[in-house]
C-alpha cells in the first residue's frame, strides 16, 4: 500500500474530498489521510455533502492537524490549497514526494444554494481527474524523481483547473 497525505490548511473540504476520493479510487492500493496544518476542527457540511452525493463514504472523517501523522510514514504528500504549499511542513514529511494540486475552496464561494453546490461539484471533479490520472500511473515502479514530476504535472496540466470559484 501506498501512503498518501492530503493536506491543506484547514482540513475540512478539500483535503477531506481528496482523501475520500483516493481511498475509494485507490482502493487496494492506495492508503490515504487528510489533515492540516491549522485545522478547524470540524468537517465542511458542503464537503460531506458532495461525498454523499457522488456515493462515496461520509462517516469517519475528522479535521485533524498533520501532527497526528509524525509516527506513520508517508510516501506522498499532496497539498491543495495554496496556503498549505507555501508552509514549511514537518521534518517527517521530508522523505515524501511533495506534490501540489491547488485549489480554489469551495467553502468561501458566496452565492445561492446551487451555486456554492456546482462549486463543490467542480473541486470534487477536479480531484476525481486528477486521482483518476495518478492512479493510471504505474506509481509503484516510479522513482522519487518521476512520481514528483508526473504527479506536479497532472496539477499543472489539467484542463478544467480549478483556479478560481
Amino acid at each position: 500500500m501506498i501512503n498518501v497525505l492530503v493536506l491543506c490548511t484547514g482540513n475540512s473540504c478539500r483535503s477531506v474530498m481528496g482523501g475520500a476520493l483516493l481511498n475509494t479510487l485507490g482502493a487496494g492500493r492506495i492508503k490515504a489521510f487528510s489533515a492540516g496544518s491549522h485545522p478547524l476542527g470540524r468537517i465542511n457540511p458542503g464537503a460531506l455533502d458532495t461525498l454523499r452525493r457522488h456515493g462515496l463514504p461520509t462517516e469517519g472523517y475528522t479535521s485533524q492537524s498533520w501532527d497526528a501523522f509524525a509516527e506513520q510514514s508517508m510516501a506522498i504528500v499532496i497539498t491543495v490549497c495554496d496556503n498549505a504549499a507555501g508552509e514549511t511542513c514537518p521534518a517527517y514529511l521530508n522523505t515524501a514526494v511533495r506534490v501540489h494540486w491547488g485549489l480554489a475552496d469551495p467553502a468561501h464561494l458566496e452565492g445561492t444554494d446551487e451555486e456554492i453546490k456546482a462549486a463543490f461539484d467542480k473541486t470534487y471533479s477536479t480531484l476525481e481527474r486528477r486521482i483518476k490520472a495518478m492512479l493510471a500511473l504505474p506509481l509503484e515502479q516510479m522513482t522519487s524523481h518521476e512520481l514528483s514530476s508526473q504527479l506536479n504535472e497532472i496539477g499543472k496540466n489539467d484542463d478544467q483547473r480549478v483556479d478560481s470559484v
